[in-house]
């Protein structure tokens, strides 16, 4: 199985639950699922916030190696499902890649959730307790799709 994360940029969202996962993942032994995330205007190479590294600390989810992958540099062609953090990045992938349209979802929309709205806003260039209810959100999608897949 493999999983595809996609935010804006890579260094928030995204990346965050990249690596949640990816910890979740080595920590149950389950190596059938391999986890990817790109940006849809990421730079390639960027590094994560310091926000978002300080505060996956306390997920014990060490963010600072991780590097920032632009969609088009991407492997999404081989992904089985494919995450995106809100409905207009879900449209925009949609709109690059028409034939993966049924692997697309936002995090919320696959694992369930009742709501109308299906975004993880960006906490980008916001406060640290910002960075901190975004990482809660992910944490709980996290926690769903290890149950789901």
């Amino acid at each position: 199985m493999k999983l595809m994360f996609i935010c804006t940029g890579n260094i928030c969202r995204s990346a965050m639950a990249h690596r949640m996962l990816e910890k979740r993942v080595k920590d149950l032994k389950r190596n059938d699922i391999e986890v990817h995330s790109c940006g849809v205007f990421a730079y390639n190479g960027d590094r994560p916030t310091s926000q978002g590294i300080e505060v996956m600390k306390s997920y014990e989810v060490d963010l600072t190696s991780h590097r920032a992958t632009n969609i088009h540099n991407s492997n999404i062609e081989d992904m089985d499902i494919i995450l995106c953090a809100t409905t207009s990045h879900k449209n925009n992938v949609i709109n690059m890649y028409p034939n993966l349209e049924e692997k697309i979802f936002t995090m919320k929309e696959y694992v369930g959730y009742n709501k109308e709205d299906f975004d993880i806003d960006d906490p980008w260039g916001l406060s640290t307790k910002v960075y901190e209810n975004c990482a809660r959100e992910i944490d709980d999608c996290i926690e769903k799709i290890i149950n789901k897949i």
